[in-house]
């Protein structure tokens, strides 16, 4: 991929004089930034604080959540071309397809929201996983799927766990990052695969 690709474009199978592209066109600089923030997050000019396989994993990981199969897809061949990426990517779908459910859950603090709160699905990876994955990228999914199912529960405690498991300040937040646009990039694909077929 590169950056003349608009990855949206090449997800929703977006073509040049369409009307889906003409409709792109209509919000020139949404569509620069959002293929710059993917740039950002999948193409880094430094992954020493998030590796590759860490930000593909995810990425698989989430839009596999979201019941998103074409997008999973995208992301999970480019994780499997990276070193030891096939493995990775087996662990991840059997995750995603034993892990996914609906949402939202969690708790609100103590007062009227609180009535909402709601109980949910926790992931917590156990050993056989963890030895494929390591504590990292198991924590790292661990808190994808907190902030995918369980956003409210996101706290100091949720990013302790990410700390503990070898994760520093600044990769803590471009995991946020990944999962954020994630969730960003699967609404926008399928708001215009809908307009795209009308």
């Amino acid at each position: 991929m590169t950056d003349t690709i608009d990855v949206i474009d090449h997800l929703v199978g977006i073509t040049p004089d369409t009307p889906a592209d003409a409709l792109r066109g209509r919000r020139p600089i949404t569509r620069e930034h959002a293929h710059k923030s993917w740039t950002a997050l999948f193409e880094p000019v430094d992954a020493s604080q998030a590796s590759r396989v860490e930000r593909f994993a995810v990425a698989t990981f989430v839009a596999a959540l979201h019941a998103d199969q074409g997008i999973a897809e995208f992301y999970g061949n480019k994780l499997a071309g990276l070193e030891n990426g096939a493995v990775v990517l087996a662990t991840i779908k059997a995750l995603a397809e034993l892990n996914a459910t609906k949402g939202p859950y969690g708790h609100y603090p103590d007062g009227p929201l609180s009535a909402e709160n709601t109980d949910g699905l926790i992931l917590k990876l156990g050993p056989a996983d963890r030895a494929v994955l390591g504590d990292r990228l198991a924590a790292a999914l661990e808190h994808a799927h907190l902030l995918t199912y369980r956003p409210r529960d996101a706290s100091p405690a949720e990013l302790q766990k990410l700390l503990s498991a070898g994760w520093s300040t600044t990769g803590t937040v471009t995991l946020s990052q990944l999962v954020s646009f994630l969730a960003f990039q699967i609404r926008v694909a399928a708001g215009l695969r809908v307009l795209a077929a009308a």
